[in-house]
């Protein structure tokens, strides 16, 4: 799970295994492998890095 925020300002936790894409434009969109679209203040390249660091921490268990 990684730690984002949306654009409310709450955090939200997302599992980064079911996103399947990111767009930025002003906000950035996150579509779940579900079809649900979450808007968070985050860019693309910092959930990335959130993800990378998650899928890491997973497979040092």
């Amino acid at each position: 799970m990684i730690i984002l925020t949306k654009i409310d300002d709450n955090q939200i936790m997302v599992n980064a295994e079911e996103i399947e894409t990111v767009e930025t434009a002003h906000d950035t969109i996150i579509t779940l492998r579900s079809g649900r679209k979450i808007i968070v203040k985050e860019n693309s390249a910092t959930i990335k890095e959130k993800t990378i660091e998650y899928k890491k921490s997973i497979s040092e268990i």
